[in-house]
């Protein structure tokens, strides 16, 4: 049985101030460490187990919070750019009030794919080939029980190219996960069948 844990770093600065995230790159709150420890603690009465991998964005918000998950699971992590959450380009650290002004409508002809939210933003296209490399790479390894530490948008991503849904069919779908929430990936061994087990599970919170 193979098992992908799927984390929403915890809370940043960037939502408390009510920026654009993205690339911006800032740090935890200090509730937001507080609640990485409480998630880390529940997640490992679950697992049961030391030295589990874990992968995760090299932005500050997701990897401040591996930091706190590897001092529990006794773990190392790998730090991987293709984890980021979505480039918002020229919205990037932007204010709510800026967002709204600023947003490129979906085009006449319906092209989500290809459409571009911001001026120097990512595409869906762009960010699905981003996840899919993720998980082919991620299946090469032997490991059973995996931990990802992403970001809210990206998860949705990472769930379709594990359900080996084609980058092509990436346009309209998205699973919404809150700060600290958990998704868990499961595949089994029998059928090899790909399973969503859970999705933005939030009682890890309560610690």
């Amino acid at each position: 049985m193979r098992n992908i844990y799927i984390i929403r770093h915890t809370e940043s600065e960037h939502h408390v101030k009510g920026l654009g995230g993205g690339w911006y790159d800032t740090s935890l709150t200090k509730r937001g460490k507080a609640q990485a420890e409480k998630i880390a603690k529940s997640l490992f009465s679950e697992i049961k187990l030391h030295g589990v991998p874990i992968y995760s964005s090299d932005l500050k918000r997701c990897s401040e919070t591996s930091i706190i998950v590897t001092k529990i699971f006794k773990s190392k992590v790998t730090l991987d750019k293709n984890l980021r959450e979505m480039n918002f380009g020229e919205c990037t650290g932007k204010s709510k009030e800026w967002r709204d002004a600023n947003i490129i409508p979906v085009p006449d002809d319906g092209n989500r794919l290809d459409h571009r939210l911001f001026k120097g933003a990512e595409s869906r296209r762009e960010v699905g080939k981003r996840a899919v490399k993720f998980i082919n790479q991620l299946l090469k390894k032997p490991e059973e029980n995996v931990i990802v530490i992403t970001h809210g948008f990206f998860s949705t991503f990472l769930i379709m190219a594990w359900l080996k849904t084609p980058v092509t069919n990436m346009d309209y779908c998205r699973f919404y996960l809150n700060s600290g929430g958990i998704d868990l990936l499961s595949e089994d061994d029998l059928s090899k069948n790909r399973n969503v087990i859970y999705l933005n599970r939030l009682d890890f919170l309560n610690g």
